[in-house]
């Protein structure tokens, strides 16, 4: 399986470098809501940093318990 996925990421050329900002957003944001897939999560462990994960993932649980926060104080 994994020469598969080596073959695909030589083919595209997703093989190279660190992750782009986008690329680790949508990451965080699809892994909040369990519906990432295997390609990329196979991708982010392998060109991912955890530091980049961490941060992602603690803005993004900020930004969305402002949100609720929002919400709710506009409802009530």
């Amino acid at each position: 399986m994994d020469q598969v996925i080596t073959r695909a990421n030589e083919a595209t050329g997703t093989d190279q470098g660190d992750l782009t900002l986008l690329q680790v957003m949508a990451s965080v944001f699809a892994a909040s809501f369990g519906v990432q897939s295997k390609e990329n999560k196979l991708r982010d462990f392998k060109r991912g940093k955890p530091v980049h994960f961490i941060i992602a993932g603690l803005a993004f649980t900020v930004m969305f318990l402002m949100t609720l926060v929002t919400v709710v104080n506009l409802i009530v």
